[in-house]
């Protein structure tokens, strides 16, 4: 028995290894976990190829350490298998994964057919050739020309990830208002809700924002952050004033300061983040000794345990792109950045309106239990998701994590432990987002008054 359980990790039956304590699982929802898995055990492995603190443990720990490096041609200390350049080797092969089978999936619109089943399972296979090809990687020739092609390559697939977000924010925001405005049509506790968060969202943008000019500012100096907080706190309130303009109100009754409130938000998150990942000013004192200046005093604290903050930080972040690819990849989001927007006469307004399955109603017909977890097939007629876009999301997020990993252009001197040590090439990445977060959500309000003879949908 337990060998014909082990035999079926090579089909679609992997999940039945799972105990049977486990809870149902849709056979769409477990295909995406076991991707997900692939995703953050490689980057687990980046994560360690980028520790100093790892690999001084390994030396001195390890017996035979450099017979072992010698033994597997990565260099006398193993260096080969360290730092940045093995990062973006390691990662090359994880995004040849995904790309290949982005190529691989194109236009499978039934669940049934043979490249859906290779979708769908054979996971011990698929585990080894994700290890084949990043392990193959460091057998590239003329390392030194690959390393500065491929940088390109990630930093360009880095900024469209990032791209992608914004706009399925934009795309959230909007759907947020429909679904709820939908509602007040019909329950005027619904406009009291609306209203509720819309002040709470433009709370917290203003107290981040006066925060921030407390804290991130002083008499003297840190220009640069007076000028940033001044300038995205007015480009919140500007894009705020456009979405209840009567111009933008009659072509698009939806819009409204909800949206708004979310982008502020937003807009405030980011730059709290940028200014905090600012490289530190420093003047000197009256004892002629450096002074860290623009920086709120608690936060040196905040940083004495390097590890901890850097461990803790690490895995928040690597949280957030593991639930902005999942989130993204599904119908609803695909078909967003398409411009296909759900009608308001179909919304049907709920609080977790963000929620809806995606699987069919009936999908729990066909139900099978094969010695574990319940697995149930909602994907009986047809895919409830695109499964090349599924893994042209992830492609995008291995090159995303590979250059914040490396920490984008300082990549020489880029070490896990300093993770969140100020950065130029960082803190210009976040800011630029910002500013294209406001852009993106200003063209939405103002593209029916540009093309009036277009259709627009929001």
């Amino acid at each position: 028995c337990f060998t014909f359980q082990l035999a079926c990790c090579c089909g679609t039956a992997a999940c039945s290894l799972c105990c049977k304590c486990c809870p149902k699982i849709k056979q769409s929802t477990s295909t995406r976990f076991m991707y997900a898995l692939y995703f953050i055990l490689v980057t687990i492995i980046c994560c360690v190829m980028m520790s100093t603190t790892v690999a001084n443990e390994m030396k001195t720990h390890i017996p035979f350490y450099k017979q072992m490096c010698k033994g597997i041609q990565a260099g006398e200390m193993c260096e080969k298998l360290v730092g940045y350049s093995a990062v973006y080797k390691v990662c090359f092969g994880m995004a040849c994964f995904f790309f290949l089978f982005f190529l691989f999936t194109i236009k499978i619109n039934s669940s049934k057919s043979c490249r859906a089943y290779i979708h769908n399972g054979f996971w011990l296979v698929k585990l080894i050739v994700l290890a084949a090809m990043c392990s193959g990687a460091f057998f590239i020739p003329d390392q030194d020309t690959f390393l500065n092609a491929w940088r390109y390559v990630g930093a360009t697939g880095g900024f469209l990830f990032i791209a992608i977000q914004l706009i399925l924010l934009v795309e959230f925001a909007h759907k947020w208002n429909k679904n709820w405005t939908a509602g007040a049509n019909h329950k005027q506790v619904w406009n009291g809700l609306l209203a509720l968060v819309t002040l709470i969202l433009y709370s917290i943008a203003v107290a981040a924002l006066v925060l921030m000019a407390l804290f991130y500012t002083r008499a003297e100096g840190c220009m640069y952050n007076k000028v940033l907080i001044g300038v995205n706190g007015g480009l919140c309130l500007f894009v705020s004033l456009v979405a209840i303009s009567p111009c933008v109100q009659n072509r698009q009754p939806h819009s409204g300061l909800l949206q708004s409130g979310v982008i502020s938000c937003y807009v405030m998150y980011l730059t709290f983040s940028a200014l905090s990942s600012k490289p530190p000013e420093t003047i000197l004192d009256e004892n002629n000794r450096n002074v860290t200046i623009c920086v709120p005093e608690f936060s040196q604290g905040l940083h004495r345990d390097e590890n901890l903050v850097t461990g803790l930080g690490t895995t928040i972040l690597f949280g957030c792109i593991l639930y902005s690819c999942l989130t993204s990849t599904t119908r609803a989001s695909s078909e967003a950045l398409k411009g296909i927007y759900a009608t308001a006469e179909t919304e049907v307004a709920r609080c977790c309106f963000c929620c809806v399955p995606d699987g069919d109603a009936d999908a729990e017909e066909h139900v099978e239990k094969r010695g574990g977890q319940t697995v149930v097939y909602d994907e009986k007629k047809g895919t409830v998701y695109s499964y090349a876009y599924f893994h042209f999301v992830f492609f995008l997020a291995s090159l995303y994590v590979m250059m914040t990993v490396t920490h984008w252009f300082h990549y020489e001197s880029a070490q896990i432990e300093k993770f969140f040590t100020g950065t130029w090439s960082i803190f210009w990445i976040k800011m630029v987002s910002c500013w294209v977060c406001v852009c993106l959500y200003l063209w939405t309000l103002i593209a029916p008054l540009c093309c009036p003879t277009r259709a627009f949908s929001v």
